[in-house]
């Protein structure tokens, strides 16, 4: 199914869905991780520690916080797509990239861990026939469908590494023009 196969789209998470094209589910999966596999670590990784104003995360934080979120996302999922109608608790993102240990990892062994995720998030998904996929669920505080959440997923990445691009690029030594991520060195 399609993103715009989305009915109705959900109020909050539209501004992560909005930003996958109208594309197959399973080739926005597909997308996503050709995305990880052109990242530039060089550049990447010459922005250390740095923030693009203070209290904002760091590189590696912002993948970590990507990897907790597709984690709780996917077991929320799961949860609508087997009928479970628990309502589930939100959870803080900043506790959690307080609480990780994302600045003492390295750069590679996070991004090969999201790989490994998304891998995983897509098989679940690529599980799901057209009914389940259908189905709605409460994600935070609102009614997302099994869908829905799928392109929220893969969105989520998307606009962060739009941030990345726009805002933590100027940072490096090397800019990228208008701010977007550079594919080879």
């Amino acid at each position: 199914m399609k993103k715009s196969d989305i009915k109705p789209m959900p109020q909050y998470f539209n501004k992560y869905i909005d930003l996958v094209e109208d594309i197959e589910l399973s080739e926005a999966f597909e997308d996503s991780l050709e995305q990880l596999d052109m990242l530039n670590i060089k550049q990447l990784m010459r922005l250390g520690d740095k923030v693009f104003i203070p209290g904002k995360w760091t590189v590696n934080k912002i993948i970590q916080h990507l990897i907790d979120s597709e984690r709780i996302l996917s077991y929320r999922t799961l949860l609508f797509a087997r009928n479970d109608k628990s309502i589930t608790a939100g959870f803080d993102q900043d506790f959690l990239a307080d609480n990780s240990n994302a600045d003492e990892r390295s750069l590679i062994d996070l991004i090969e861990e999201l790989k490994i995720v998304r891998l995983s998030t897509a098989a679940l998904f690529n599980s799901f026939d057209e009914e389940i996929l259908q189905k709605k669920g409460i994600n935070w505080k609102y009614e997302i469908s099994v869908l829905g959440m799928g392109f929220n997923i893969i969105g989520h990445q998307i606009h962060h590494f739009n941030i990345i691009g726009e805002k933590y690029y100027l940072l490096s030594s090397k800019n990228s023009a208008l701010g977007q991520i550079i594919i080879d060195d």
